[in-house]
């Protein structure tokens, strides 16, 4: 009958200072289904070693190695992953139980990692643990049992699988003699049943224990004897039968993994998480900021009337001479306003008086402008109504005052039908509009609106206009109609003895550079977020470190390189993602703190610039997280579980 196992020629060495050091030398052995083999020797003398070949964590250095007919050395690490999951179970002496998991999520581990549905692998391991006496401890952590529990709790996780072959190594030395005997006697019970056992001791007492006895010295099989009488079991144990845990099952078992882990380590998760919620917090919170400042700039802006052009004489604001320029009249705004691409003109004149009323006295500009003043520049009434054609033509002293002039000369009364001196002429409100953002002093200043033909006949004595406001019709180009005009009064004129001032420039201008500073600022931010994701990766570098022989375990017990992979992976985008949530979330924050300060502006968030932060957040995960899951996937399994 052939073997269960077939070892030919088997010699393992490893890399020693400038030269090799041989473990194993020729090591020819068969092992029928059924034995109980026990593997005896001193410390040093290759018995590990000889274990972990058999269990496919190492690979011999030469020699053949036939495992119910199958030549390991032609197996990849997919399928040598698939034999430690489904044909071994390992026992170890240190337990290599987690910390972070209950017993049953220990014993459920390979179950995992071979595709068991949920509820058939937690069934099997509750009854597995209840067969060894650990019924009343399901729910138990490794910190909460004895040895001799947790040395139960891995022949449980060997057994989840029905396993054919179990391998303990020195299965009883850490645990005392009442512990060590149970454990034996668990042993001898499984092999009863039909399962291959083969432990690895230097006790010869345990080696008793068993059907077939194993010397090994040196690296050599010295002697090999069994028990007189002895026919190894052949029945087989029924295989328990792979899953059929579709892929998204999968990724949430590993996602269950990695939150375990993560909870195990609080502090190492909250450190790696904090350069992701500066960097989304900082970016969220720039980006809310320009924006917001933005939308301030273009309500000013539209105060002012984005689509207006407003006509000065002289060369520019600074001309000395603009003052006796008087070639701007206002025929030119009554010839302009019968262009096409123009939709209203008011001419504007203006004088600084002094207002009285009762016994407040107050500085105020007096503006006239035509009756379309309020459309073309985009003022609002608040109150009353303003003046019309006639009162243009009439010279009318109704006029309408702006909302600083109502609180400085009316705070307590209401202002409609009352007169105010202005300089020496009175003049009765007929309404109130929102204060304007035109001109020195902006929103601050007081300014009175009255007909231009009673300021030009009143205060200024002069038919010329200061300046003349355009309201450009919205299908038009400002640029052009700009162009225009200035060719339009240059003809007029004989010369250009004017300037022209476009809002929608102004606007574009000042919305360009906010932009310009939000890029700035954010790419700065940015430059944040990935010094956070580089944080992310170091931690996880050093993670990979202090978990070796975590990694080790789970690659015992059938992990594949993919699944361990997976894992940190997984783990990285989850530290990524959550620190992006509690990023956005400080910046939520910040503006409502921002709100409270009552700045004249407020960051506007947008759901877009906060998913863009999540996928970034996210993306970094998956970036930065690769490299420590590449370097923990390909930890060999018996280095790692030498660590720890």
């Amino acid at each position: 009958m052939t073997p269960l196992i077939r070892l030919q020629g088997i010699t393992r060495s490893y890399p020693s200072g400038e030269g090799e050091l041989q473990v194993l030398h020729g090591i020819d052995l068969d092992i029928a289904q059924g034995e109980f083999v026990a593997i005896i020797g001193a410390s040093g003398s290759g018995k590990s070693t000889l274990m972990n070949v058999l269990g496919c964590l190492d690979r011999p250095s030469t020699g053949n190695y036939l495992l119910d007919g199958r030549e390991i050395a032609e197996l990849g690490s997919a399928d040598l992953a698939a034999l430690r999951r489904e044909f071994f179970g390992f026992v170890f002496q240190r337990y290599h139980l987690l910390s972070e998991m209950t017993a049953l999520g220990n014993v459920e581990v390979p179950a995992i990692y071979r595709g068991t549905p949920a509820a058939t692998r937690r069934d099997r391991a509750a009854a597995l643990l209840g067969r060894l006496g650990m019924g009343s401890r399901l729910d138990h952590r490794p910190g909460q049992l004895s040895g001799g529990q947790q040395q139960r709790v891995s022949i449980a996780r060997a057994l989840v699988n029905d396993a054919r072959v179990i391998l303990a190594d020195e299965p009883t030395g850490a645990l005392d003699s009442h512990s060590g005997e149970e454990v034996l006697s668990i042993l001898e019970e499984l092999n009863a049943e039909g399962r291959t056992v083969i432990i690895v001791t230097h006790d010869s007492k345990v080696a008793a224990r068993a059907r077939r006895v194993i010397e090994i010295a040196d690296g050599r099989i010295l002697s090999d004897r069994s028990t007189p009488g002895h026919t190894p079991a052949a029945k087989m144990t029924p295989d328990a039968g792979k899953g059929t845990v579709p892929v998204l099952g999968q990724l949430a078992e590993a996602l269950r993994m990695a939150l375990l882990a993560m909870r195990a380590h609080k502090l190492r998760s909250f450190l790696t998480m904090l350069g992701i919620i500066i960097g989304i917090a900082s970016v969220v919170s720039v980006v809310a900021l320009g924006e917001g400042s933005r939308q301030q700039v273009l309500r000013n802006i539209s105060d002012l009337g984005t689509n207006t052009l407003q006509v000065f004489p002289g060369e520019s604001f600074g001309d000395t001479r603009s003052g006796r320029v008087t070639t701007l009249v206002l025929e030119d705004g009554t010839q302009l306003a019968r262009q096409s691409y123009v939709a209203s003109v008011s001419p504007t004149v203006s004088s600084s008086q002094t207002l009285r009323y009762g016994a407040t006295e107050a500085t105020a500009q007096i503006s006239g402008v035509g009756e379309q003043y309020f459309d073309v520049a985009g003022i609002t009434l608040t109150q009353g109504r303003s003046f019309d054609a006639a009162d243009v033509a009439r010279m009318s002293q109704d006029v309408v005052i702006d909302q600083n002039t109502r609180q400085s000369l009316f705070p307590d009364e209401d202002p409609m039908g009352k007169v105010v001196m202005a300089g020496k002429v009175p003049l009765r409100v007929v309404g109130v509009a929102k204060a304007s953002q035109r001109g020195p002093g902006g929103s601050t200043s007081l300014t009175i609106y009255a007909p231009y033909s009673t300021v030009q006949a009143r205060y200024i004595g002069s038919t010329s206009v200061s300046g003349l406001t355009l309201r450009i019709a919205d299908d038009v180009d400002m640029a052009l109609a700009q162009q225009s005009v200035t060719e339009f009064l240059t003809l007029r004129h004989g010369s250009k003895d004017f300037f022209i001032i476009n809002n929608d420039q102004i606007r574009a201008t000042i919305t360009s550079t906010t932009e310009t500073m939000t890029i700035l600022i954010a790419a700065i931010a940015v430059i944040s977020l990935l010094v956070g994701g580089i944080g992310v990766m170091n931690i996880m570098l050093v993670s990979v470190t202090e978990r070796i022989s975590e990694i080790g375990l789970r690659m015992a017990v059938g992990a594949r390189r993919s699944d361990i992979r997976a894992q940190f992976l997984i783990e990285a985008v989850l530290v990524c993602l959550i620190g992006g949530v509690a990023g956005v979330m400080a910046a939520l924050g910040f503006g409502l703190i921002f709100e409270q300060v009552g700045s004249s502006f407020q960051p506007v968030y947008s759901a877009a610039s906060i998913i863009a932060a999540m996928a970034s957040s996210c993306g970094i995960g998956l970036v930065f997280g690769y490299l420590p899951a590449v370097n923990a996937s390909r930890l060999d399994p018996v280095a790692a579980l030498s660590v720890g």
